[in-house]
C-alpha cells in the first residue's frame, strides 16, 4: 500500500515504508538530538538497529533509553529525564507500545515540569499545571494495542503503592505519528492476540461509555468492525492487510476512549500493577465478564455491537459468547487462575479495581462487592 497522510488532529504518516520518512522529517525541523524511548525488547530488535542507523547516517545523534519497566513506575520516567539531560537532547522519540510511549510521553512532560510528577496527575486535577512549553514529540507506535502513539495521557504506576496516575494535557500530544504496519509483522502471535484485544476493548469500553460523544461513538464502532475482521489472520497468518486493519484499530480505540472507559479497564489495572500482567492480556481476559456485567440496561449498545462484530446473535449475550470464543481461538486463557491470579490475591484486586480511575465512565455503578464478585467469577 502506499503511505498516506490524515489528521485527527495528530499528523499521521500510514502505511508500509512509513518510519523511512523520520530522518528527514527531523533535518527539516532542526532537530538534531532525539531522546528515543522504548522498551529493553525492542532496542534489541534489528528494526530498531535500523532506525537508529538510518539516523546516524543522516547526521542525527540518538540517545537510546529503554531501562524501564514492562508497567511504568515513576523512576523509569526520572531516570529517562536524567539520560535526555546528559545528552542534552532536542526532542523525543516514543518507539515501541503502551509502556514505552507512555514513559516516552512522561519524560516529555518532566523536561520543562521538574517538581513531583505525580503533582500533575489528571485525577487531581494536575493537568492545570501543566502549563511550559513541551519539547518536540514524535511516536513509532510497534504494536496495535494501545493507541498510545495518538494519545495525549500517559499511566505511570507509583513504585511503592502500585497505584495507577494520569498524567495529562493537550500539550503531550505527538507533532507526528509514523504508522507503519511493517513494523508490527513480525510481533509473536500472543503478544499480537493480547494487543489486539487491548484494541477491541478499548473500542467496546469507549462505545458503551456513559458520557456523551456521538463522534467517539461511530469511531468506536468501525473498529470493533476492523478488528472482527482481521485479528485472527493478524495472529494466525499476518498480512500487510490484516496488520494495517489491526494498526487503525488500535488508533481508534485510543481515539474513542477519550469519551472514556469502564469496569474492564478497571479489573485489569490491579492485575498489571500487582501481578505484573501484561495490560492487554489481562483486559482480554476480564472482557467478557465485564460486558456480562454491562448488558443489562444497555442492550441496544450491545445489539450495534454485535452487528459491528458482523455475528448472528444481535444480543448482548451474542457479543459475551463471541468474546468467550475468540479468545478461545486466539488462545487466550477463559480464566484468571490461568494467568496467575490466585484465590489470595481477589481482595487486594477488588480493594484497586475500586480505587482505579476508569470504572467511574462505566454506564452503570461498580461497587467494590462487585468487583470481588467478578474476579471471583472469572477466577
Amino acid at each position: 500500500m502506499s503511505i498516506v497522510q490524515f489528521n485527527f488532529p495528530t499528523t499521521i504518516r500510514f502505511g508500509a515504508g512509513a518510519v523511512s520518512e523520520l530522518p528527514a522529517y527531523l533535518k527539516n525541523n532542526q532537530l538534531k538530538k532525539p531522546l528515543i524511548a522504548t522498551d529493553p525488547t525492542i532496542a534489541g530488535l534489528n528494526f530498531f538497529k535500523e532506525i537508529v542507523a538510518g539516523l546516524t547516517a543522516n547526521g542525527v545523534q540518538a540517545t537510546v533509553f529503554f531501562d524501564i519497566h514492562k508497567n511504568p513506575v515513576k523512576s523509569d520516567v526520572y531516570k529517562g529525564t536524567d539520560v535526555y539531560d546528559a545528552a542534552n537532547c532536542d526532542c523525543i522519540i516514543g518507539i515501541g507500545g503502551g509502556a514505552a510511549i507512555d514513559v516516552a510521553r512522561a519524560i516529555l512532560l518532566r523536561i520543562n515540569h521538574r517538581e513531583d510528577l505525580f503533582k500533575y496527575d489528571d485525577l487531581i486535577g494536575g493537568d492545570v499545571y501543566v502549563t511550559n512549553e513541551v519539547p518536540p514529540f514524535i511516536t513509532i507506535p510497534t504494536t496495535a494495542g494501545t493507541g498510545s502513539e495518538v494519545g495525549r495521557s500517559a499511566i505511570i504506576s507509583d513504585d511503592e503503592t502500585h497505584q495507577k496516575k494520569i498524567l495529562f494535557s493537550p500539550k503531550l500530544l505527538a507533532k507526528i505519528v509514523f504508522a507503519d504496519p511493517l513494523l508490527t509483522m513480525d510481533l509473536p502471535p500472543f503478544i499480537t492476540a493480547a494487543t489486539g484485544m487491548d484494541a477491541l476493548t478499548h473500542n467496546m469500553e469507549a462505545f458503551i461509555a456513559k458520557n456523551y460523544h456521538p463522534i467517539c461513538d461511530g469511531i468506536a464502532l468501525e473498529g470493533i468492525r476492523l478488528i472482527a475482521t482481521s485479528i485472527e489472520d493478524a495472529v494466525k497468518n499476518p498480512t500487510i492487510e490484516s496488520r494495517s486493519n489491526m494498526l487503525l484499530a488500535s488508533m481508534m480505540g485510543a481515539i474513542a476512549f477519550q469519551k472514556g472507559l469502564g469496569v474492564v479497564h478497571s479489573l485489569a489495572h490491579p492485575l498489571s500493577s500487582l501481578l505484573d500482567t501484561h495490560h492487554g492480556l489481562a483486559n482480554a481476559v476480564n472482557l467478557p465478564y465485564g460486558m456480562q456485567f454491562n448488558i443489562e440496561g444497555f442492550e441496544e449498545k450491545f445489539v450495534r455491537m454485535a452487528k459491528a462484530l458482523g455475528i448472528k446473535n444481535e444480543t448482548g449475550q451474542g457479543v459475551v459468547d463471541y468474546l468467550f470464543d475468540l479468545n478461545d481461538r486466539l488462545g487466550i486463557p477463559k480464566k484468571l487462575s490461568g494467568i496467575g491470579v490466585k484465590p489470595e490475591h481477589l481482595d487486594t484486586l477488588a480493594d484497586l479495581a475500586f480505587a482505579d480511575f476508569a470504572h467511574p465512565n462505566n454506564p452503570k455503578p461498580v461497587s467494590r462487592e462487585n468487583f470481588k464478585l467478578l474476579y471471583e467469577t472469572a477466577l
